[in-house]
């Protein structure tokens, strides 16, 4: 859950580790998007909201548009949109970003986007029905929607570490799967795949593993080390580090070989697919 980013996300900008958990949840949502715009013929992308629980704010989609997809994102915050510009800029990718108050895509035409997505997001929409609505009528091709996984220990866990903030900031009944399939089967999407996507060999822990492993009295557990180790996807972006991607996939054995019985208390994120239903686009 890291309700803590609610209040930090500016502090990634400026220290960009964003430590090996986001770190591999990037590059596994990178494949799992470069899989899905691959079988639609995905061209247009529109990432709304923008902001999820998630290290360094505005760059899920920026894979896509390395391999020349056209990204279009969505967020409420204006400074937020500024700084996710320049760190754009500085990668030389386009971009073209859209402020909102309440994640309205009115301003769009119909069937704008091949593909509408959003990761961890849905929570900080006022009004679901009406939300997956507007991009259901601005989405040609599918809609890709991955929410944290409820079932998992992690996310339990923090649940009731952050219960108030929980009930404050967010509204939990947005990625419930039951919700999300009944709004999008009435709007005459049709549900086509659901799966479990970022299931590590560590807990949704929502913090850096040492600290947590310090608040249980574990710290003993951890290497000793001079240097601290700095883990960003940037660098992999800015080709500074090329390897990062074959790095982290080091880890996905666990997502390989895990059965859905195992990832469905152990992985930290779902995601679902939907699509026009016949005839309807």
């Amino acid at each position: 859950m890291a309700i803590p980013i609610l209040k930090n996300w500016q502090n990634y900008f400026q220290n960009r580790d964003e430590g090996l958990g986001s770190s591999y949840e990037r590059i596994i949502l990178n494949r799992k998007l470069a899989q899905t715009c691959d079988l639609f013929e995905v061209k247009k992308v529109l990432e709304c909201p923008s902001f999820g629980f998630t290290g360094l704010s505005g760059i899920n989609s920026m894979d896509m548009a390395r391999k020349g997809v056209s990204v279009e994102i969505m967020d409420n915050n204006q400074d937020r949109i500024k700084q996710t510009e320049a760190v754009w800029k500085e990668i030389g990718l386009p971009l073209k970003t859209h402020f909102t108050e309440d994640f309205s895509t009115k301003d769009f035409a119909d069937d704008s986007f091949d593909l509408t997505w959003n990761f961890s997001a849905l929570w900080f929409v006022n009004d679901l029905d009406n939300f997956l609505t507007e991009i259901g009528r601005v989405t040609r091709k599918v809609i890709f929607l991955c929410v944290p996984n409820r079932a998992g220990i992690g996310y339990i866990s923090q649940k009731f570490l952050g219960k108030e903030d929980l009930k404050k900031y967010l509204k939990e009944e947005n990625i419930l799967p039951k919700n999300l399939k009944r709004i999008m089967k009435k709007l005459n999407w049709t549900f086509l795949k659901s799966d479990y996507i970022d299931c590590p060999p560590w807990p949704d822990i929502g913090m850096p593993k040492e600290k947590f492993l310090k608040i249980f009295g574990l710290g003993w557990l951890l290497p000793k080390q001079t240097e601290p180790i700095q883990l960003s996807i940037m660098d992999y972006y800015s080709d500074k580090n090329p390897e990062f991607e074959n790095e982290m996939l080091k880890h996905s054995w666990f997502e390989k070989k895990a059965p859905n019985f195992i990832k469905r208390f152990w992985a930290h994120h779902r995601y679902f697919l939907f699509i026009p239903s016949k005839n309807e686009k």
